[in-house]
């Protein structure tokens, strides 16, 4: 199936590329940085379309519900405010781009960016109907956001060279490869798609 390349309506969502889920950080996602330079190609062709970029990141409290010592599943990662937490300097977000910060509230679980935060509006507001998405994890943040959005209406390009799993299971990331597509999402590798293949 061709895919039409980004133009008028569509967005660029860049999932949680935080320091702390790349290699080196408290929560790292097995080979993470491999979706810096395909996102970098992204950021690239929307800014230069002016078309609209948004980054959403974890933004934890320091007693949230997912970390191990409040009984969650994670190690302490992406604390507001901490190195952990901010964007890799390799990530060449434009000051255009508009940051969702998410999974703030510390009783609740938020692997989405549509959860508790105003993305669908403003996503909205800019008339976006389709968004092309990357970033980590496969199985966790991405999956949730996803399937979001397209249960919100949005048409969903997955860029697949731009996302990495946890595979807490093994095989978790092809599973939720398989239900983002039965959701209705699009998937195709970065280069193609912004060449319009």
């Amino acid at each position: 199936m061709r895919i039409r390349s980004p133009g008028r309506g569509d967005a660029l969502l860049l999932v949680d590329v935080q320091k702390d889920f790349l290699p080196g950080g408290a929560l790292a996602v097995p080979e993470g940085d491999a979706v810096i330079p395909p996102l970098n190609e992204a950021i690239r062709v929307f800014s230069e379309a002016g078309l609209p970029i948004f980054a959403t990141r974890d933004w934890h409290p320091p007693d949230h519900c997912s970390f191990v010592e409040q009984g969650g599943l994670w190690p302490l990662h992406c604390v507001a405010g901490t190195n952990g937490a901010a964007f890799p300097e390799s990530l060449r977000l434009p000051a255009s781009a508009v940051v969702i910060s998410k999974a703030d509230d510390p009783a609740a679980e938020a692997y989405s960016a549509f959860s508790g935060t105003d993305l669908a509006d403003r996503l909205s507001d800019r008339g976006v109907t389709r968004v092309f998405a990357g970033g980590l994890a496969t199985d966790y943040c991405v999956l949730r956001t996803v399937l979001d959005a397209r249960a919100g209406g949005l048409d969903v390009v997955l860029l697949f060279d731009a996302v990495r799993a946890v595979n807490v299971e093994s095989g978790d990331g092809a599973r939720a490869i398989d239900r983002m597509q039965a959701a209705g999402a699009n998937f195709a590798p970065t280069r193609t798609v912004l060449a319009g293949g």
